[in-house]
């Protein structure tokens, strides 16, 4: 589902296309479709387990598809793995450099496995250095730098070939917020060269600061595609309501509110609230006083307000269980 999709100026860079991908009798992905377009930083939203990596390591070959495509610029692509390594580069969670050479010579090596020249080699290494801040430690070896520096190795090496598309899987994941914000802001002036970057991350609050659009994914399931914005503006006209009260029997006091009339949505507790979604907010704010009576629960705390980005994926992948 595209949430209010902008016209674009040229077609997509990629479109998956109904993939599937089973691993024995589990499917993790159901008929995956969307499309990312050129110098996008398109983000992929989910908990752990909802298909995320699965996706993205079908993106670049490592997992043949059972069905389905992945066309790159209107070619099909899916499992050219010689095709595929010259357009992307790909950051794992987990570190691809070899501790034990420096930075330059990690970047020497993968340099090479790409077929490039040792003049294109010294030259590229000494930009992306410089580009991700690390041109001072170039003599260093990858086991002696700090969890934050070596993120930023990860991304000099997947750049090394110039690709066209970059994908990110859980690129902060560790980090402390300090080190997370300096990521971030690695990630835009990457992207600000032109690049196309697929990132993923459980974590919604740098996605709403940092991705162009979001595609929510769960149980290998594309949920919606848009925005940060457009997806909050979609769910602003049902705005977010809280209420704590005691006893806390939030059954019947939803069964009294719904009684006059208001439509609820998605409500769930979280902690000692009652959380809803509704477009009737000058109505819910006179029936709750009432609702709350009849239900003889004692009213402390009411607020209405637009829900977050985490907000409106914790409302959906609750309605879609």
């Amino acid at each position: 589902m595209y949430i209010h999709e902008r016209p674009r100026a040229a077609g997509p860079i990629l479109r998956f296309s109904k993939v599937k991908k089973s691993f024995g009798d589990k499917t993790v992905l159901h008929d995956i479709s969307f499309d990312i377009y050129p110098g996008e930083l398109c983000g992929l939203i989910g908990q752990s387990g909802a298909g995320k990596t699965t996706l993205l390591r079908t993106l670049i070959g490592y997992y043949e598809l059972d069905s389905g495509s992945i066309l790159y610029k209107g070619t099909n692509i899916t499992n050219k793995i010689q095709f595929i390594r010259t357009i992307f580069g790909f950051t794992t969670q987990e570190s691809c450099f070899y501790e034990d050479l420096t930075l330059m010579q990690n970047l020497t090596y993968f340099g090479s496995m790409y077929g490039l020249s040792k003049l294109e080699i010294a030259k590229k290494s000494e930009q992306l250095l410089k580009l991700v801040e690390l041109w001072e430690d170039r003599n260093l070896l990858a086991r002696q730098l700090s969890g934050g520096m070596q993120r930023r190795l990860d991304l000099a090496i997947g750049m090394i070939h110039d690709p066209e598309i970059l994908i990110l899987d859980e690129p902060t994941s560790g980090l402390d917020p300090i080190l997370r914000k300096s990521m971030w802001n690695l990630i835009k002036k990457i992207n600000r060269l032109g690049v196309t970057i697929i990132m993923s991350s459980h974590l919604l609050d740098e996605m709403e600061h940092l991705c162009q659009d979001v595609a929510m994914i769960k149980n290998g399931t594309i949920l919606v595609k848009g925005s940060p914005n457009q997806l909050k503006s979609y769910y602003s006209k049902h705005q977010e309501v809280w209420i704590e009260s005691y006893p806390g029997n939030y059954k019947k006091l939803i069964d009294e509110i719904k009684k006059r009339n208001i439509a609820v949505f998605y409500p769930r507790h979280e902690g000692t609230k009652l959380i809803f979604y509704t477009p009737n907010t000058y109505s819910v704010l006179r029936a709750i006083p009432l609702a709350a009576s009849a239900s003889n629960e004692g009213l402390s705390t009411l607020k209405i307000e637009k829900p977050t980005l985490n907000e409106v994926f914790e409302a959906l992948t609750n309605y879609n269980k």
